[in-house]
């Protein structure tokens, strides 16, 4: 629908609209040019409707500008403004105009803000008022023909507003769905994002103990060439089955990232014990001990795990060859406690500080299931990783 005056092209439903409205005021005004009797009690014989006859040049003046009027109609679509002030000027001249000026008035209040349609039917109703003193009607009173006039107006402007406001109404939820749609393309694409970092934080932690596990057993090879075969060939297992695991680790990560949106495989409480075995193959002297009752929900027990391997990847980086405890206890009501404790490493072993980033990764996780996270020097040296999770009863 074209309102703005521009090109305007009618399919098909438009042609047919518009040639029914311009036969419509035609239908009008050929009626009002028949005679028809005055109301009144019946009589013997009912009095017959009568044609004029041959027209005076008013007359064929006023069916002249009605044509016109009728025809103007097609353009109602482009010029609702223009058209209808105009037919509300040749209203005030003949009442045969009457019927299209309806449709004009409707066309308005369809194809116009509502201030505008209000506006023109204010004219309405002075021409009204005027058309009812310049002409009569010989079978109504003045005030009962003003008075019709003005509500069959104000009928068909209520009817257009109506059919306007609710077409409004129509697209404004057609744009709310939209921006609703757009809203959670956003929200999907920001969770998205917010996998993908988290799917980083997980390459960190796994690769991290994977990588640190050859660079264990590498450093070992390098510093005792002269080591027994057997333990040449233990920690060349060791380099060999992690960096395969490394591979596989590598593979998973690259396949989730190509899909939408994926999670990595996600390690539970059944897997801590493995994790502290292949630290204790790597040559780290780890002490575990569990102690807790029931089944630790899944979000805790990944949070556990990546605990436990961040403490003993930060052993073997900054303090290789110190004793190391790793104990998880706790019950339903009352949390699950996790610490990951160290004792001094040799002097000639000991490392530079790490970066500090997967303790700031571990912060993040804790946080996000409303536990703590402490960690800090010990006073006899060494170094405590300890964290306490929730464990709803």
């Amino acid at each position: 629908m074209n309102t703005d005056g521009g090109p305007y092209k009618r399919d098909v439903r438009d042609w047919i609209v518009d040639l029914s409205m311009f036969l419509l005021a035609l239908v009008f005004a050929a009626t009002a040019v028949l005679d028809f009797p005055p109301p009144g009690p019946p009589t013997g014989d009912a009095a017959p409707i009568t044609v004029p006859g041959q027209p005076t040049w008013w007359e064929a003046a006023q069916r002249v500008a009605t044509l016109a009027g009728c025809v103007s109609l097609w353009w109602r679509r482009r010029r609702p403004v223009e058209i209808a002030v105009a037919l509300v000027a040749l209203s005030v001249l003949t009442e045969l105009a009457t019927g299209a000026l309806l449709i004009a008035l409707f066309s308005l209040a369809l194809h116009r803000p509502p201030k505008v349609s209000l506006a023109v039917f204010g004219l309405g109703i002075a021409s009204v008022g005027l058309g009812t003193l310049l002409l009569p009607d010989p079978h109504l009173p003045a005030l009962v023909a003003f008075l019709l006039g003005v509500a069959i107006q104000g009928a068909v402007i209520g009817w257009g507003l109506s059919i306007h406001h609710r077409r409004e109404l129509v697209e404004s939820l057609r744009e709310r769905a939209v921006h609703a749609e757009t809203e959670a393309q956003l929200r999907a694409e920001h969770a998205q994002h917010q996998v993908r970092e988290a799917m980083a934080r997980e390459i960190h932690d796994v690769l991290g103990h994977r990588l640190s596990l050859l660079s264990v057993h590498a450093g070992a090879l390098e510093y005792r060439p002269d080591a027994p075969p057997r333990e040449i060939a233990r920690s060349a297992k060791v380099i060999r089955e992690s960096a395969h695991q490394a591979l596989q680790d590598l593979r998973e990560v690259i396949g989730v990232l190509r899909a939408p949106v994926g999670e990595l495989p996600q390690p539970t409480m059944a897997d801590l014990r493995q994790l502290v075995e292949e630290a204790d193959e790597a040559g780290a002297r780890v002490a575990f001990t569990e102690d807790y009752e029931g089944t630790v929900p899944d979000r805790a027990g990944r949070t556990a795990y990546r605990i436990v391997q961040e403490g003993l990847t930060n052993v073997r980086k900054h303090a290789p060859g110190a004793d190391t405890r790793v104990s998880v206890r706790g019950a339903p009501g009352e949390g699950l406690t996790v610490e990951v404790r160290n004792g001094r490493a040799p002097v000639e072993e000991r490392r530079s500080g790490s970066d500090g980033q997967g303790l700031v990764g571990l912060t993040e996780r804790v946080s996000l299931l409303s536990g703590r996270l402490e960690h800090g020097p010990l006073p006899g040296g060494g170094w405590r990783l300890s964290a306490w999770l929730p464990w709803a009863g």
